[in-house]
């Protein structure tokens, strides 16, 4: 954990120090990247395309620098246009902006004590709780914390003061600077995309509407014993403060996952990809933040106990209507049996799809095949690449490298000049399965995808 002296001592809470503060990082971004561009003037044209790149990844490192030390949702604005960014954005700004998933500084411990007294009162008392933060992000940390009266483990998702009220004018505040420096194409399917964050953002920070989420998944999954829900604490829960039971297990990247046989690595992949499943065919919502941090791993011992999944955060829950699920499934199905043509049917009957043209279809199915490979088979797939799958249809993730070849066809695809940030809830949906997927990649499992699918089709 960080140092004492690396923690801030407070946040910028209002709405003029968090626009001084930008305008203050995008000023001098801004300068930096003029002088930069001056001293290019007589350089040769290789020269010049270097310095660009140099210059643009020094300010988007500056600012993204600048953004972490204000928490809340600005901060959460510029993680997730890390996980589209290779959608809209120059190399540089997605790698600057994928460092706001591991930078973020804690919030110091006398500032967290005085915000607890506010919401907690006297029940404060009662509790036992480490200075030191289990985990930060952008609109909370973690802290866990004893019950005296039992011994009861538990952890307080305290959520940073004035990060709910701030909102509306982050989201504007960020706007502007994406205007000003103009790195995004502002389209309408960019404004549809921003104004579903900011719904997002409001939903993420009502911890009531967590506190359900959490009751109502822990309910579906209490019979299947290769999952954990923490238990909702009602006791020590506030507008600003979740109380949930403290699960014990270890990280998803911890190199003792590599160290598991490859059965118990499927089992785990399998799981975690199963969710995702259930979620487009069987509950209408879906978490949309894979986030490592997210997941723990409770470990057997290979014999008489199970591994198992700890499932801790349910903040960025999205439900989606039926005609878009509907719309889901279809390609999946199209994928499930590897048919170009039914793949081109399947993309119709919403607004995205019926905008582009249909000579322009069958070449964007094809990315969407290759998408969905996974659910395919070696009997009705033969692009699928040499040894990807084996004979008892089991995926391997790790050497299919399915993610860049999806993101490369699509550059290359010709539907891609007819959009340049896709559809919203399709962005959701993928940012899920693609979680899914790293997770599978990550600890080398090998899962067969179509037995998880084959119930609903």
């Amino acid at each position: 954990m960080s140092d004492q002296n690396d923690k801030l001592k407070q946040l910028k809470t209002s709405s003029m120090d968090r626009r001084l503060s930008i305008a203050k990082a995008s000023l001098l971004a801004g300068t930096r990247w003029a002088a930069s561009s001056a001293t290019t003037m007589f350089s040769s044209e290789a020269e010049k395309e270097k310095k660009r790149k140099k210059a643009m990844k020094e300010q988007a490192d500056y600012l993204v620098s600048e953004i972490g030390k204000l928490k809340g949702s600005i901060v959460k604005i510029g993680q997730m246009m890390a996980l589209y960014g290779e959608h809209f954005l120059p190399e540089e700004i997605t790698q600057a902006l994928n460092t706001l998933n591991n930078q973020t500084i804690a919030l110091a411990w006398p500032a967290i004590k005085h915000h607890l007294e506010q919401q907690l009162g006297s029940k404060l008392n009662d509790l036992t709780i480490d200075h030191e933060p289990l985990g930060t992000a952008s609109l909370a940390q973690v802290h866990r914390a004893t019950r005296k009266s039992d011994g009861l483990e538990i952890v307080l998702k305290i959520q940073y003061p004035g990060v709910a009220a701030a909102i509306d004018s982050d989201m504007s505040l960020f706007r502007n600077m994406l205007k000003l420096t103009r790195i995004v194409p502002q389209t309408r399917e960019f404004d549809q995309w921003f104004d579903e964050v900011r719904e997002m953002l409001h939903r993420e920070v009502n911890y009531d509407i967590e506190a359900a989420t959490t009751r109502r998944f822990a309910e579906r999954l209490k019979d299947d014993p290769r999952y954990i829900v923490p238990q909702i604490v009602e006791e020590y829960c506030t507008d600003r403060i979740l109380c949930m039971t403290f699960e014990r297990g270890v990280p998803i990247n911890s190199p003792v996952m590599l160290s598991l046989p490859q059965e118990r690595r499927n089992q785990l992949g399998e799981a975690s990809l199963e969710i995702a499943v259930r979620e487009i065919f069987e509950w209408g919502e879906m978490q949309t933040d894979p986030n490592f941090g997210n997941y723990l791993v409770r470990l057997g011992n290979g014999l008489d106990s199970q591994d198992k999944i700890v499932l801790l955060d349910f903040g960025a829950i999205r439900q989606f209507d039926e005609h878009l699920l509907s719309v889901a499934r279809n390609l999946i199905q199209a994928g499930y049996h590897h048919d170009l043509d039914e793949m081109v049917r399947a993309m119709t009957g919403y607004e995205f799809f019926d905008s582009i043209p249909q000579s322009i279809k069958p070449d964007m199915a094809k990315v969407f095949l290759l998408a969905t490979e996974a659910f395919s088979t070696i009997a009705n797939n033969p692009d699928l690449p040499s040894a990807v799958m084996d004979e008892q249809q089991r995926y391997d993730w790790k050497k299919s490298q399915l993610h860049s070849r999806v993101m490369q066809r699509a550059s290359k695809s010709m539907a891609s000049r007819y959009f340049s940030v896709p559809p919203k809830e399709f962005m959701f949906i993928s940012r899920k399965f693609i979680g899914a997927y790293t997770f599978m990649t990550v600890i080398d499992a090998k899962t067969n995808v179509r037995k998880m699918v084959e119930n609903f089709l």
